[in-house]
């Protein structure tokens, strides 16, 4: 496309997210409309035809749920379980004691660290939120500080550490050993990581919401305060009140949990290292997030809920699914707006732009990441299109292909916002509702992470040529 139509749909993406963040901010229309609204306009502006825009917007709605829907469904319906049965609270008063007070984010984040290096990092969040939130509720801290620790594990390691796609394919454009790309990926994002898990730390205060007491509350309910020093609660007050309750056994609590990320575990270290066999079929099928989640959701129900009768159960699960109708509505409209940008040509635009500006070799990959990010939603697409945009210059820009690979998931952290499915899912999950909150909370903590790793690629570029 030429210059001008380049700048038509810069402009139009501007217009649309300037129109999502006045209506979200200055109206009383419901984000799930004003993401529609705003997906619809940059469209438009952008150049496509009506019929198009309105195609993309079911397709990339459609989409969207196609792959997240029924896993947040059957997440939400295995966390009520857990957290009506008392599993939550015995898996939380287990991590405490683990890990000592004061440092559930730190748990939590290394947590999401190791878990999303075999799982989708959404499907875990869902799977692994139950935990936060009945950290929340033991130790008085704000659910959305522990959350946004664990989403930022979760995140680190499905940009940066292979076999998640996204730094697989990175590696396999830039002729880089996978094991290099581990190692890599690893040192890297550990300042990342530190970090991070202090911006979550204060985050907690500034947004001090926790798990509502109030039985008439939805699984997503929260109540919203200022913080004080006060109602953070003591490891003595905690094991006080985890010997006057009849919880589930430690192994009966986790299983839950663990038995489909062992399940997903096993399908992608198999597929990756290339096991052929008549049993792969079956590692396949109980491998899938979905399978695994209906396991793990059985498990709840007849191992945790088998002193619940079987209308206790159902009700449980009404309220679950209940709870994830706007969550759904969300997300698919935030997959909506990345379908059509990404239809409308954007990112070809922004990365071809980015290489003829004559900025520094390093950055190149990193804003070219960035943009996509920014342009894309998806981070697993920006990786693939920056690594395959830079990889053609490597040998003349003269930097090392490591050192693009980090720069280029440095780019790929960066900008979790309105076209971000996880975006809408941790805003959904951890009922933060307020614009406002969302930046400080998911868009924020990309800032924090992307500008950390990109200083320690430019800092190891002083040694590494």
């Amino acid at each position: 496309m030429g210059a001008v139509s380049s700048t038509q749909m810069l402009v139009g993406l501007a217009i649309g997210i300037g129109i999502l963040i006045a209506l979200s901010l200055k109206t009383k229309i419901h984000t799930f409309i004003a993401l529609i609204i705003a997906t619809i306009v940059t469209g438009l502006i952008g150049g496509m035809e009506v019929t198009v825009v309105m195609k993309s917007i079911t397709t990339g709605f459609g989409n969207t749920l196609g792959s997240t829907g029924i896993i947040i469904g059957l997440g939400v319906m295995m966390g009520i379980i857990l957290e009506k049965s008392g599993a939550a609270e015995q898996m939380a008063f287990t991590v405490i004691k683990l890990i000592g007070k004061n440092k559930e984010e730190w748990a939590l984040g290394l947590t999401g660290y190791i878990v999303s290096i075999p799982v989708f990092s959404d499907s875990a969040l869902v799977i692994l939120t139950p935990i936060a939130k009945a950290l929340s509720k033991l130790s008085g801290k704000s659910v959305v500080g522990l959350g946004l620790a664990l989403a930022t594990g979760l995140q680190l390691t499905h940009v940066f550490v292979p076999p998640t796609p996204g730094p697989l394919t990175v590696a396999g454009i830039l002729g880089i050993d996978v094991g290099v790309m581990i190692m890599a990926g690893i040192l890297c994002t550990i300042p990342v990581y530190i970090v991070s898990m202090l911006y979550c730390k204060w985050l907690g205060r500034k947004i001090y919401q926790v798990p509502s007491d109030d039985p008439a509350c939805g699984e997503n309910e929260f109540t919203r305060m200022d913080f004080k020093k006060e109602y953070l609660k003591s490891i003595e007050n905690i094991e006080e009140l985890h010997k006057a309750r009849n919880l589930p056994t430690v192994g009966l609590s986790f299983a839950p949990v663990i038995v489909p990320l062992i399940l997903i575990f096993i399908n992608t270290i198999t597929k990756f290292i290339g096991l052929k066999g008549s049993y792969m079929t079956a590692v396949e099928l109980f491998g899938s997030p979905i399978t695994a989640l209906i396991i793990g959701t059985l498990i709840s129900i007849y191992g945790l809920g088998a002193k619940m009768t079987k209308k206790e159960v159902h009700d449980a699960m009404n309220e679950a699914i209940q709870s994830t109708g706007m969550i759904m509505l969300i997300t698919g409209a935030g997959g909506a707006l990345g379908f059509v940008v990404r239809e409308s040509g954007i990112g070809n635009a922004l990365g071809n732009a980015v290489i003829y500006i004559g900025i520094p070799g390093l950055l190149i990959p990193f804003i070219i990441a960035a943009l996509m990010r920014i342009a894309l939603g998806s981070a697993t697409v920006a990786l693939t299109t920056a690594a395959t945009l830079t990889a053609p210059l490597l040998s003349q820009l003269g930097i090392s292909p490591v050192l693009a690979a980090m720069s280029t998931c440095a780019g790929g952290v960066a900008f979790s916002y309105f076209n971000d499915s996880g975006f809408w899912v941790f805003n959904g999950l951890y009922g933060l509702e307020d614009i406002k909150d969302q930046f400080w909370a998911k868009t924020m903590i990309s800032f924090v992470g992307s500008g950390t790793a990109l200083a320690v690629v430019l800092i190891a570029s002083i040694f590494i040529k």
